[in-house]
């Protein structure tokens, strides 16, 4: 039985998600090789050679995969997974969109977001936004699964171990589509599916102007920026801040919550947070009922103080 992992990157970075995925693969007790497809990407080969748990690298390095397109990546993978039984990636944008077209193109179920690894054919995912787990039995011959990398802790990416690298020739070429261009934000903060502290906002900051807030606070505690769909929604926050079942799913040491009614949606995206703290006005909002502290009060008399206390304590 062997286990493939499909490598999310930009060409230069190896992304900490696959470590996560890694992890669940190592669960599996399968050989595992990683598949890596890109365009002059032999950066992320090297960063990749380096990780526990891994037999061998494939590397598919060619113009028409620069983009990581799916439309012509998916075929290939479907192609060389033939000699898998089981091919995992991150429940990440990258994820989702690639996993399905394989396996469609395989003919087999994909299963999605999985958080547990029960045996080697049954799993567990969430449903209903997290209120209910689903137990999932497959009799596929191949298994395409998707991870959520918040369920599993990240394997080690410090192995000094040399492991063999395999160059994949095949072109799939791609007149589907083509790349246009893309805008790109650069922060200094942590990448929000990674940090270990989160601060987010909702929609009782009122304006975008005021959410202006929530990112001098995060700036101050090393924090990745969040923000509720209902934020986004009004235009207080970009798309990449949201967090839950149709956003980013983050599981960090720390979570705030400010503003933040906590619905269903939300919930589902941060509720594996290590520790949650909440500040809202209403204390009816059902963020109360799954934060380890809250405080029921004016949100930006609150910020006010905690910022003053945090500088207090910098300053030191």
């Amino acid at each position: 039985m062997k286990t493939i992992v499909i490598v999310e990157h930009d060409n230069k970075v190896f992304k900490q998600t696959n470590l996560h995925v890694l992890t669940a693969a190592k669960q599996l007790n399968h050989e595992i090789d990683l598949f890596i497809i890109g365009y002059q990407c032999d950066e992320v080969v090297k960063q990749a050679s380096h990780c526990a748990y891994i037999k061998k690298v494939l590397v598919a390095d060619a113009q028409v995969y620069q983009h990581q397109l799916a439309e012509n990546t998916a075929a290939l993978i479907a192609e060389i997974a033939k000699n898998y039984d089981y091919i995992l990636a991150p429940a990440t944008t990258f994820g989702k969109n690639l996993l399905p077209r394989v396996a469609a193109l395989m003919d087999v179920a994909m299963i999605s977001d999985v958080i547990k690894i029960e045996t080697a054919d049954t799993f567990v995912r969430p449903t209903y936004a997290g209120n209910v787990l689903t137990t999932i039995k497959s009799e596929d011959a191949k298994k395409i699964i998707s991870i959520r990398m918040t369920a599993f802790s990240a394997a080690s990416a410090k192995e000094t171990q040399s492991i063999p690298v395999e160059k994949i020739s095949q072109i799939v070429p791609n007149t589907d589509s083509q790349f246009e261009n893309q805008e790109l934000t650069a922060s200094s903060r942590p990448d929000l599916a990674d940090a270990r502290i989160v601060v987010s906002g909702g929609r009782g900051l009122k304006s975008a102007e005021n959410f202006k807030l929530i990112e001098e606070l995060a700036d101050l505690l090393g924090a990745a920026v969040g923000a509720s769909r209902a934020a986004v929604d009004a235009g207080f926050a970009p798309n990449d801040y949201q967090v839950g079942q149709t956003g980013k799913i983050v599981a960090p040491e720390l979570y705030i919550a400010i503003g933040i009614s906590g619905a269903i949606q939300h919930l589902a995206g941060m509720k594996d947070s290590k520790v949650i703290v909440a500040i809202n006005n209403d204390p009816d909002a059902p963020i109360f009922q799954i934060a380890d502290y809250g405080l029921v009060g004016d949100l930006f008399s609150s910020i006010q103080e905690l910022r003053n206390e945090l500088s207090k304590s910098l300053s030191h």
